[in-house]
């Protein structure tokens, strides 16, 4: 009898739930104050503005706050601000703090903190390089109030300021914001609504957050990111568990509350499971993207990539990831699926199962001779790590001399800042994901920046794309930007800035005595969490 994974997970499963539980947690008793979680890979940055991956994003939004935020129809909203407002010419905002707000420290929040945390912020992400590009002064007014005055109009100034595309805006204190862009924060003293457990971190293993029980919530009900921010438990820990089986067998244990990346090919298990629930947070989901080095050998060429964009099988792909195709559809606009600007410009290339003979044909034009092509490979994050293999795999079929180059997601995190060749460190390729709805604006998102080594991991450079991406701060209609967006998408699949792999919306896992999990886009907030007897 042949035996499937499938088979062999379900008998692993029921047969070893306990002995595969990491002993830590075995020695946990259960705490209806604690809420414990297994997020996607290993926090290993903890600066939100150093960094674009969701779960430092994650560890901001419970450490630190935002001047505004997003509610749940993606409309900005005040958050730290009491009162603010634009001058009759519209090129002078005024903004005051609310009452209550303070450090973990002790100290005061201020003015000061604000502009230092915005100029630093705006250095480092295509928001805020508009915002600065625009700007005569950010400065202080007194230890409330601060302003930011425009040299040209902005209308979009505080959409900019709420937006969840990450590097997020969150503030700092001054001293923490005076570092350079480029050099981490490590103190985690923010105001938000959790305190970060020093003296109980494990890197590897766990991080442990505190409510910050003088935290003033705003009065507002929680509405998406916006509104009160309540606590309603004592203590978040996030456990590190590598292995999708070994945390799944931790929540059917109960020693775990909530799984952001549950085993795909279980979930019919799980659905039968009483004391389980699969959520959907975010409904649009995350668009996967192969990112490639365009500055190395042999992605410097178009038609190199250009041959990527043809090999790919988005069905083949999303299957690793997502074997239920209710969960997946492929993408073939850089704008996503679900976004007001998505279209079908230029997308000719697109193929049911791809075409490998173009692919070769292609890179035979571009004169590949056999270089060594390295994937990054995040083996803590399994989609990611699957869909690593697939390409490998895939690479090699057609003759490219594909090499996996396994670590976990914070060591791709480091290595992808190289922008060497191979023998210096380098890299070809690594596969990331973006949120369907934040590929709706080019202005914020660092996927759709096509600036060369001022960029994004890959530095994709193309004046013409960026001429035209310069004028989406100033068309006022949708009509106009989706125009705009057409344009855009023509470039950008002719010089293939990256290639999309599909789009998934995938469930999260978690036990039924955890509920009020907010749902949008990128974050996972921890506040407005109940677990019951909590």
């Amino acid at each position: 009898m042949t035996i499937s994974r499938r088979d062999l997970i379900k008998f692993g499963v029921a047969a070893g739930t306990a002995l595969s539980i990491p002993s830590v947690l075995r020695a946990q008793t259960t705490d209806a104050r604690t809420v414990r979680m297994v997020k996607n890979g290993d926090l290993s940055v903890f600066d939100p503005t150093l960094t674009t991956a969701n779960i430092t994003a994650d560890h901001g939004a419970a450490v630190y706050d935002t001047l505004f935020a997003l509610d749940s129809k993606f409309m900005p909203q005040p958050q730290m601000i009491g009162k603010w407002g634009v001058s009759d010419h519209k090129m002078t905002y005024t903004f005051e703090l609310r009452d209550g707000l303070g450090w973990h420290d002790g100290t005061p929040v201020t003015a000061a903190d604000c502009v230092a945390s915005i100029r630093r912020w705006a250095q480092v992400t295509p928001g805020g390089q508009l915002i600065l590009a625009r700007t005569a002064d950010i400065s202080k007014k007194d230890d409330k109030t601060f302003t930011i005055s425009l040299k040209e109009p902005l209308g979009l100034l505080i959409n900019i300021l709420a937006d969840i595309a990450t590097p997020c805006m969150f503030m700092m204190r001054e001293k923490d914001a005076n570092l350079p862009a480029t050099e981490q924060v490590t103190a985690n003293i923010g105001s938000g609504p959790f305190r970060f457990n020093h003296a109980l971190a494990k890197p590897g293993a766990s991080f442990t957050y505190d409510r910050n029980e003088k935290y003033l919530p705003r009065k507002e009900p929680s509405n998406g990111l916006a509104g009160g921010k309540i606590v309603n438990v004592d203590r978040v820990i996030w456990n590190n568990i590598a292995d999708q089986q070994t945390a799944f067998a931790a929540v059917q244990a109960g020693e775990i509350d909530y799984l952001q990346s549950p085993p795909m090919d279980l979930l019919s298990e799980i659905e039968s499971d009483p004391n389980l629930q699969l959520t959907i947070l975010d409904k649009a989901g995350s668009d996967y993207v192969l990112r490639m080095n365009h500055l190395q050998k042999p992605f410097n060429n178009v038609k190199a990539r250009q041959a990527m964009l043809h090999l790919i099988d988005q069905e083949a792909f999303l299957r690793v990831v997502s074997p239920d195709p209710k969960y997946s559809r492929t993408v073939t606009s850089i704008f996503g699926n679900e976004t007001p600007v998505s279209n079908d410009e230029n997308t000719g290339w697109f193929k049911k199962g791809g075409d490998p003979e173009k692919a070769k044909e292609l890179l035979k034009e571009a004169g590949y001779a056999g270089e060594k092509v390295v994937v990054l490979q995040a083996t803590n994050v399994s989609e990611y790590n699957n869909i690593s293999q697939l390409l490998a795999n895939t690479l090699r079929k057609i003759g490219v001399n594909a090499e996996l180059a396994p670590s976990d997601w914070g060591g791709i995190v480091a290595r992808r800042a190289n922008k060497g060749p191979i023998e210096g460190g380098g890299w070809s390729i690594f596969v990331t994901d973006e949120a369907d709805y934040s590929l709706g604006n080019p202005l914020t998102t660092s996927f759709l920046l096509a600036n060369g080594d001022k960029g994004w991991f890959g530095w994709p450079k193309n004046d013409e794309f960026e001429t035209l991406r310069a004028k989406w701060a100033d068309v006022e209609t949708l009509d106009e930007r989706k125009a705009l967006a057409r344009g855009m998408q023509r470039v950008w699949w002719d010089f293939v800035g990256d290639v999309r792999l599909g789009q998934q919306a995938s469930p999260i896992l978690r036990r039924k005595a955890l509920s009020g999990l907010i749902g949008i886009p990128n974050i996972r907030p921890m506040w407005n969490m109940h677990k019951a007897n909590a």
